[in-house]
């Protein structure tokens, strides 16, 4: 499954902002590249799954994984971890791959998808409803991370990003037909971001798409 649901710095860097380190178990998850994240690929597109092996482990290879999982009985989160990379390769994940990372992009990513669908409020800034400025502000806030109110100023909260250096969990800048930022976005990894449409509510889009490329202004990042 191929997730293209449509879609929602030029700054100064302002200042940082620390994240907690998490230890867990190892998982390839969303954002994740690399060299395992193209053989995780591999093994799901020798086996049907609909998923490009680029080392990206974008939507739409969650989607796959979390599809693999549902037909092996597994428990259906659309990470890699042990029980799932077994079930993959028939063999156990190996110790160099139990790994920390930190709750930064990734967790500001899982917490974003869980509004995926909710709709879009203009001035909305809680799950009844978000704009694209609302929806950053709230999701970061859940995180400890208070970002302003809206996608002009939000884009002043961090250093700025080269689009080519895009990591998940970095916000994403768009101005209409003006010189004025007026659209925000969080960037997922692959070429996605996951926004406040207004016309689809909380949904994905293609930063790739000639609108969005045409009216891309710029990324920052607020997180180390």
């Amino acid at each position: 499954m191929r997730l293209t649901k449509p879609g929602c710095l030029l700054a100064a860097a302002a200042f940082f902002l620390s994240s907690t380190s998490i230890t867990q178990a190892a998982s390839f998850q969303l954002g994740d590249t690399g060299r395992e994240v193209i053989e995780i690929q591999q093994a799901l597109a020798s086996r049907g799954y609909d998923v490009v092996v680029d080392g990206d482990y974008g939507p739409a290879t969650k989607a796959a994984v979390a599809d693999f999982q549902k037909d092996n009985n597994l428990e259906v989160d659309g990470q890699v971890g042990s029980n799932s990379y077994q079930a993959l390769f028939h063999r156990a994940m190996p110790e160099h791959q139990r790994k920390s990372y930190f709750a930064d992009g990734h967790g500001i990513i899982d917490l974003a998808q869980q509004f995926l669908g909710v709709p879009y409020v203009w001035g909305g800034s809680s799950p009844r409803g978000f704009d694209c400025s609302g929806f950053v502000q709230y999701v970061y806030a859940q995180k400890g991370i208070h970002l302003p109110r809206t996608a002009d100023i939000q884009a002043t909260a961090g250093r700025p990003v080269a689009k080519a250096e895009l990591q998940p969990g970095d916000l994403v800048f768009f101005a209409g037909d003006y010189v004025n930022i007026s659209h925000v976005g969080i960037y997922v990894g692959n070429g996605q971001m996951i926004h406040a449409s207004s016309t689809h509510g909380i949904a994905y889009d293609n930063l790739n798409r000639d609108y969005r490329v045409a009216h891309y202004a710029g990324a920052c990042r607020v997180l180390n």
